[in-house]
């Protein structure tokens, strides 16, 4: 199992609002792709910014390439992302699966 990893960094302001928009993009783009194993949202407020973690697991590094569209570590954005993020990340990061309880 792979777990895919992206960071979104929005204002502590619109953090509701964002958590609405990525499930209604991301999140459900994630679940939409065979080969998903599971999507968490994670969320941190620091100093005025939420900082949102998107952690995916995928039963390999193919079904991840399904969903990128080609790219294992270039991050798909959406259209509105433009209107939310502080901070345009383009890469995540993979990490394999090596203990699961």
């Amino acid at each position: 199992m792979v777990a895919r990893v992206w960071v979104g960094i929005t204002r502590e302001a619109q953090a509701g609002d964002y958590l609405a928009y990525l499930n209604r993009t991301r999140v459900k783009a994630h679940r939409e792709t065979e080969g998903n194993r599971g999507v968490f949202v994670l969320q941190r407020v620091c100093g005025g910014r939420a900082e949102f973690v998107l952690l995916s697991l995928w039963e390999s590094m193919e079904a991840i390439r399904k969903f990128s569209r080609g790219d294992l570590e270039k991050e798909v954005f959406y259209r509105a992302d433009k209107d939310f993020l502080l901070e345009f990340d383009p890469k995540v990061t993979l990490y394999e699966v090596l203990v699961q309880s």
